[in-house]
């Protein structure tokens, strides 16, 4: 039993993106962010059910509309006018783990090899023509099947290709994606596939989330009766959605409302020009849906709103957003000189179901900087302007005498706790270069460390265990050569047995899972050297997003260490609690490996396949409470760590001209490389390669 579309409460936003595309799936997609708990699938899974049925050709396992068949249809070809049966609106749900052939469907090698026939297995993408395709927790989705998706949304045609065997057909479908931005972002070329954006979150008005439990009680006590009591509103929505469709051929799109879409997407300095294609288009649906047959300011006004804020993201920790001045003022620029304000219909409230004319836009995303990303005035920090305005003791300890003594780490052992300081904003980002695991993986797809995987180089071959999917037919044909004259082969024709047949081993990269380890002690000296280790920290974070690793976070200061961040998807997140991390106090570097000791063990259980990196950003000094071997137990944890044979690397923050080389120590005894900070920096590492070439 499916949930009433007209019984979801609230969600103007998502109601209305949702509509849209029913209207012209042309539009590109719904991409839905919110935080868990928001109805963000259920909203979509009501949604196949107020779609128009479809016509389709009996025994088609495509879909083809009898109206106009698909001439390449695998199982064509069909007659147009022939005879048609009628069926729902298919929802079809992408699971998260599911492999590319369960999407594009699957050739059977062994067939076309050894019995000539082309056997082809549909995937889901043909089963979602002329439908629904729905991927929850979209942003967990391997990329290269989000590459496959959105590739067979903008052509509308599937390819399936399996060497030198071809297969295509029509997969034209509306597109919905949901997602939790706390377990991590789509990439921002992904994310700029998708035609339209919603922010949903739960109400905080009281009466609608009492009408919300009301609902939902009703329909677990009677589900049947619950949706009978919808059947009418569910009815007139779909007849409204046929009635847009039938309208939106008719639909004009002025000089003058284009020159607005162009004007708002210009002002808005998004990147490429699929914004401006986005936006008209979702214009163009939303008259239709409106009733009407041409474009007004309105409509620009109501797309823009819906299309452009996940395209402003500047940078991977940005949110989205838009800003409703600039917005109106982008339009108001727009306008011929002897046009005033337009007044389409009221545009604070959302859009209405029970009438044409009541549709007015959707309240604007989340203001800049909002959210758990970081706004973009975090990189706008300068560590110069903090040096001239340093705090007092801005040593290891606030008001500590810089004569004090220090134990065999270089720190006090004897001193009273320092209290904390300000959080430091970090330094400008660079580029760093590739920290990546010894040896060869099976992990999840991803861009850091080689791994077996499903794509990539080929390296080898094996025999199967089971189906062939990936077939080297080099090492096929060696295999079957020996064989030919004792199976009786007089012809041309390779005579294949299915011992023959091997599989292709690839070699790809895969995303691991990075656990950061930051000194957060007083010993990190100044407010300019910890604003150069945050933004160190964050030049890795963003490396980290961008090569698909899941990231954990570890500070040690004071009295222990504390897991900022448990290991998540959500590189924002790790960000976001880096930005704000004190400083000041003991160094505990002792408790801080113990610590990732501990979360390592733990997600070596949830995850096996997934191979840690373990980051150490520290001085290598370690100090504890008098009397303590502190430098010693750093030792013995950095053993125990090694012990466990998790690969790592220890960024040296020392400075100053005379530097003990704790680090380095340090780096020794968990079998680490260590590299210095200045050294993280892949312009560094280019020129030390050019160095090397120089001497040589």
């Amino acid at each position: 039993m499916t949930y009433p579309f007209t019984a979801v409460v609230g969600m103007d936003d998502l109601r209305l993106a949702l509509l849209l595309n029913a209207v012209s799936p042309a539009v590109g997609g719904v991409l839905v962010r919110g935080e868990k708990g928001t109805a963000k699938s259920t909203s979509v899974r009501a949604l196949a059910a107020v779609l128009p049925p479809v016509a389709v050709v009996p025994g088609c396992r495509f879909g083809c509309d009898p109206a106009a068949p698909d001439p390449g249809c695998p199982d064509g070809p069909h007659e147009a006018g022939a005879a048609a049966r009628t069926r729902p609106a298919r929802l079809v749900e992408l699971p998260v783990g599911a492999s590319e052939d369960r999407l594009v469907g699957s050739l059977d090698l062994e067939r076309a090899l050894t019995e000539g026939v082309k056997a082809y297995e549909p995937g889901l993408l043909a089963a979602a023509h002329r439908g629904v395709l729905y991927v929850d927790e979209v942003n967990l989705l391997h990329d290269h099947l989000v590459d496959l998706l959105l590739d067979a949304a903008a052509l509308g045609t599937a390819y399936v290709e399996r060497e030198g065997i071809s297969v295509r057909h029509a997969a034209r479908f509306l597109l919905v994606g949901t997602m939790n931005p706390e377990e991590g972002e789509l990439r921002p070329q992904l994310l700029d596939r998708f035609g339209l954006t919603v922010e949903v979150a739960a109400p905080r008005d009281p009466a609608v989330r009492a009408e919300v439990v009301r609902r939902r009680f009703a329909s677990d006590a009677d589900p049947a009766g619950f949706a009978a009591a919808w059947d009418d509103e569910e009815t007139a929505l779909a007849e409204r959605i046929a009635t847009a469709r039938a309208r939106l051929p008719r639909v004009v799109l002025s000089d003058a409302a284009l020159r607005q879409v162009t004007a708002v997407c210009a002002a808005f300095d998004v990147d490429g020009l699929r914004a401006d294609l986005v936006t008209a288009r979702a214009a163009i649906a939303h008259a239709a849906w409106c009733g009407r047959e041409e474009v007004t300011e309105d409509d620009v006004r109501v797309a823009a709103r819906l299309a452009l804020p996940h395209r402003r993201r500047r940078n991977p920790f940005d949110a989205p957003g838009l800003d409703d001045e600039t917005l109106e003022q982008a339009l108001a620029d727009s306008r011929p000189e002897d046009d005033g304000p337009q007044d389409d219909g009221p545009q604070d409230d959302g859009p209405q179901d029970d009438g044409p004319q009541d549709d007015g836009g959707p309240d604007g995303g989340p203001d800049d900087g909002g959210g758990p990303g970081m706004g973009s005035n975090t990189y706008g920090s300068d560590a110069e302007t903090h040096e001239k305005d340093p705090l007092p003791g801005d040593g290891e300890g606030a008001g500590e005498p810089t004569t004090a003594p220090r134990g065999e780490g270089g720190g006090r052992t004897d001193a009273a706790p320092a209290p904390d300081r300000a959080a430091v904003p970090p330094a400008d980002p660079f580029r760093t270069r590739r920290l990546e695991v010894p040896g060869i993986g099976a992990g999840a797809a991803g861009r850091r460390s080689r791994a077996r995987s499903e794509r990539g180089r080929v390296v080898g071959s094996t025999r199967p265990a089971g189906a062939v999917t990936r077939l080297h037919l080099p090492s096929t044909v060696l295999a079957a050569a020996p064989h030919q004259l004792g199976r009786g082969r007089t012809g041309p024709g390779l005579r294949l047995a299915r011992e023959d047949l091997r599989q292709a081993t690839l070699e790809g990269r895969e995303g691991n899972l990075v656990l950061f380890v930051v000194d957060a002690s007083g010993s990190m000296g100044s407010r300019a050297r910890m604003a150069a280790v945050k933004g160190a920290v964050l030049s890795l974070l963003l490396d980290a997003y961008q090569r698909r690793d899941k990231v954990g976070l570890i500070t040690f200061r004071a009295a222990g260490a504390e897991l900022a961040l448990p290991p998540t998807w959500s590189v924002e997140a790790a960000a976001a609690r880096l930005t704000g991390l004190p400083t000041g106090g003991r160094t505990p570097l002792a408790a801080g490996l113990l610590r990732a000791h501990e979360v390592l063990r733990v997600e070596r259980v949830r995850d096996p396949r997934r191979r840690p990196l373990l980051v150490v950003v520290t001085d290598g000094r370690a100090t504890g409470a008098r009397g303590s071997d502190s430098l010693g137990e750093a030792r013995r944890a950095a053993g125990l760590v090694a012990s466990a044979g998790t690969a790592a690397v220890v960024v040296d923050c020392e400075a100053g001209p005379v530097r003990l080389g704790l680090a380095a120590s340090l780096g020794q005894q968990l079998g680490a490389q260590t590299l210095r900070l200045e050294e993280l920096g892949a312009e560094s590492l280019a020129s030390t390669v050019r160095d090397v070439r120089k001497a040589a």
